[in-house]
């Protein structure tokens, strides 16, 4: 029994620090998606942000590595926005209610949207949360991170800052 609890540990902290990156030519596109907006109104489609480097975040309000990426999300794209970074987390709770009250509380300065149907998540494969994606200015991905951890802030700031430069 200790084994087995031993090596979940194991797997848990190896899909915390998944990241995967990908070289230019060889980058899958990025599933589009229209979703309902949580702090604004209408709609937000991956589509809108062509052009743009997207940092994609899915997120949930029961994770506590989520609610603490937020406010580094919302410093990345205060520092990066005017390069053309657009930061857009994708709440993947069902009860609306309770992604706006976390979406209120921490009071993002980027888009958040819901995918209240699931659908978006599934498309994207997702298993942990949360999950990044870093897409490209022709809306490739080029970096997926799994989880987030302090000490893999850096790393992913590099992978940001290499796709704004392209």
């Amino acid at each position: 029994m200790a084994y087995h609890l031993r090596l979940l540990a194991l797997t848990l902290l190896l899909l915390c620090s998944f990241s995967l990156s990908v070289q230019a030519e060889n980058r899958p596109p990025a599933p589009s998606f229209s979703l309902p907006a949580v702090n604004g109104t209408g709609k937000l489609s991956l589509a809108d942000f062509k052009g743009k480097v997207v940092y994609l975040d899915f997120w949930a309000t029961w994770c506590a590595p989520c609610r603490q990426s937020f406010p580094w999300m919302d410093r990345l794209y205060e520092e990066y926005k005017d390069q053309g970074l657009v930061v857009l987390a994708v709440g993947i709770d069902h009860k609306g209610e309770l992604l706006k009250k976390f979406v209120q509380e921490l009071e993002p300065a980027f888009p958040v949207a819901h995918d209240n149907e699931g659908k978006v998540y599934r498309e994207y494969g997702l298993r942990a949360m949360p999950t990044t994606y870093l897409i490209d200015r022709s809306g490739r991905i080029a970096f997926t991170q799994m989880g987030f951890r302090e000490d893999k802030k850096a790393g992913l700031r590099e992978k940001l800052e290499a796709l704004l430069r392209e």
